[in-house]
């Protein structure tokens, strides 16, 4: 039986995300324990709210070594994603993990509403396991209002007044601005297809 592991970010609603892995048969902890984390097999790091918010929670496990060294999969949702990155724009510029040298930068949304919340066409690239089996153009649901830009590790894009990354990889770390756990049969679908790579 893998070990699952949700890392407790301080800030997300974990819940949903544990309940849609369950439904999928797998059994999974919530945790934000060192030893449960290097022990894990399927990592999963969810988030809502703010980078600093759930970066300062981080740093108070000694968690950020600790993710940026894993080897397993990890899958960021959402804000989970974007601590992926070097740095983001909210609240004048804060350090994130750095593990995609990038930055997420406020949803260049034109005249729409932020947050972009509700659901959105994600256009992925063909051959990767993370959307097998998933129809392209796919609609996935999203909440947010900062984002990555295109970019060398873009698995896939939505539009919303512009172009943003909603999917991105760089080794054993995936990351989706959408909320799977949120988006259906779906995000359902992705889920899976996350356990078993």
């Amino acid at each position: 039986m893998k070990k699952i592991i949700i890392i407790n970010t301080g800030c997300a609603n974990f819940f949903s995300l544990k309940n849609a892995i369950q439904r999928l048969k797998y059994k999974v902890k919530i945790s934000s324990n060192i030893q449960d984390i290097l022990m894990a097999q399927k990592i999963f790091l969810p988030g809502v709210g703010t980078m600093r918010a759930a970066m300062n929670y981080l740093n108070l496990f000694n968690l950020i070594p600790i993710i940026k060294n894993l080897k397993v999969p990890v899958l960021g949702i959402c804000l989970g994603m974007q601590i992926f990155f070097s740095n983001s724009q909210e609240n004048g510029c804060y350090s994130a993990l750095n593990i995609i040298p990038e930055s997420i930068i406020k949803l260049k949304s034109q005249k729409l509403f932020l947050p972009h919340i509700g659901w959105n066409i994600v256009q992925f690239k063909k051959n990767n396991l993370l959307f097998k089996n998933i129809p392209f153009n796919s609609r996935f649901y999203f909440l947010h209002s900062y984002c990555s830009l295109i970019n060398q590790y873009t698995l896939a894009k939505t539009k919303y007044g512009s172009f943003f990354s909603s999917a991105v990889q760089k080794k054993n770390f995936f990351g989706v601005q959408f909320h799977p756990e949120k988006s259906g049969k779906v995000g359902e679908q992705l889920l899976k297809n996350f356990l078993e790579i």
